[in-house]
């Protein structure tokens, strides 16, 4: 299996989200954070588990039990996930992001 890279502005939405949770409900951000992680390895497992996304390079795979989706690109060397997006705002907003 490749290595799975998160990028900086990726790990800080995971971050931001799983504060948000864990404010409105103690516990739920783990819960969501579990998802994630869990949604993460299902994609490093198969990377063509995500559907493509538009006409990018990039695939997406939604969050189950929270509106959020995975953004990631498989290339040569690792898995990059570009974004963990909520699905309902600010649609392709991360797009613009670099895979360093």
């Amino acid at each position: 299996m490749k290595p799975i890279v998160i990028h900086r502005q990726a790990k800080a939405e995971l971050a931001e989200a799983v504060g948000y949770y864990e404010q409105r409900k103690p516990g739920l951000g783990q819960d969501f954070l579990a998802v994630v992680e869990r949604a993460v390895l299902q994609i490093q497992r198969n990377p063509q588990l995500g559907a493509p996304y538009k006409s990018t390079k990039f695939r997406h795979c939604v969050v189950r039990r929270f509106p959020y989706v995975v953004f990631y690109v498989d290339l040569d060397e690792a898995m990059w996930v570009i974004a963990v997006a909520h699905a309902k705002r600010r649609p392709d907003y991360w797009r613009r992001r670099r895979i360093q």
